[in-house]
């Protein structure tokens, strides 16, 4: 039998990925899926629409249909299935915002991956003496996108949570660093005899309380304002922390995990929702590459595997763990007390 021939398709492709995510960086900066919303489009009116110059309107199009980001019928262009729930920014589905953030930061930023890997150094606002969330939070308006994107991307996890926990054990939840609320509305909207907390800073207040309004939740959702820094958790049977425990280093981890034994009763329960890494640490790309997004936007933070958190879970305190695979690259780590 003749040897495999070795060719550096997969090598190149990989490398020059850039391109293909800044294509779709760009529709969604431009609005594109969010115009395509209204009814498609042939070539010409979509490029006038967006205000693009001739050249290479075309060609951008047909990549976004060659990446699976468009369809075309004929000449006209119109949104794939996915992209019409999740980067139309006049659903409540929209995903875009995280993408927005990408593009208008991250992207620059993993640029200077090298130095991140050989210094150990965040490459973010901080080099420049900025403070990125700082920024964010002083302005409501980008706040108010952020939080939404943060619901947009979480709403599959945040199902998975409310179908695959034991609920019917349990009366009452809090979701630490809870954004805008979309996790703990979702488990309150599938488990009628829950009462439930989000917890974040105060700022953050007028966002959680509008959003659970539309969601009919205010009776038995509400806003707990606080640092879970410098504040001790609310108390509750259940506390819920989702993409908290990677944006710091292994001691406030350990902080934090500590803090959650202490406000919990006998029998409650800790979920740990994160990218998970595969235990072995070779199938999981987004949770490693997660990770090194730590790198560039954290001082100390990290991704870690489920096997790591539990055994954190059980220093703490806890005396049970169990890790469950939840949507896309998600999985949560269960603690009980």
């Amino acid at each position: 039998m003749a040897a495999r021939q070795l060719v550096p398709d997969r090598i190149m492709q990989l490398g020059l990925g850039f391109w293909g995510s800044k294509t779709l960086l760009s529709a969604v900066e431009l609005g594109l899926f969010t115009e395509l919303a209204k009814r498609s489009l042939d070539a010409k009116t979509l490029a006038q629409r967006l205000k693009l110059h001739p050249r290479s309107a075309q060609d951008f199009f047909d990549a976004l249909v060659a990446l699976g980001m468009l369809r075309r019928v004929g000449t006209r262009y119109a949104n794939t299935s996915e992209t019409a729930l999740f980067l139309d920014r006049a659903k409540p589905s929209y995903a875009g915002g995280m993408l927005e953030m990408c593009n208008a930061r991250l992207y620059r930023f993993w640029g200077s991956l090298t130095e991140a890997l050989r210094t150990g150094k965040p490459q973010n606002e901080v080099k420049t003496g900025e403070d990125f969330f700082g920024t964010l939070y002083a302005d409501p308006q980008r706040l108010e996108g952020f939080l939404k994107a943060m619901t947009g991307l979480s709403q599959g996890t945040a199902r998975a949570i409310a179908g695959k926990f034991p609920w019917k054990k349990y009366r009452s939840f809090v979701d630490v660093g809870c954004a805008q609320g979309g996790v703990a509305a979702e488990i309150a909207l599938a488990h009628k005899h829950l009462t439930g907390q989000g917890m974040d800073l105060p700022v953050v207040q007028p966002v959680f309380e509008a959003y659970a309004r539309t969601k009919k939740l205010e009776k038995r959702v509400a806003f707990y304002p606080g640092d879970f820094f410098k504040d001790a958790l609310p108390k509750a049977d259940v506390l819920i922390m989702g993409h908290i425990l990677h944006d710091w280093d292994l001691g406030e981890k350990m902080m934090l995990l500590r803090k959650a034994y202490k406000a919990l009763p006998p029998g409650g329960a800790l979920i740990v929702h994160e990218a998970l890494i595969d235990d072995a640490r070779k199938q999981n790309v987004f949770g490693l590459l997660m990770s090194l997004n730590m790198l560039i936007e954290t001082p100390g933070g990290f991704d870690f595997t489920g096997a790591d958190c539990a055994r954190w879970m059980k220093k703490a305190g806890f005396k049970r763990t169990k890790v469950e695979p939840l949507a896309g690259p998600d999985s949560m780590v269960i603690g009980i007390k």
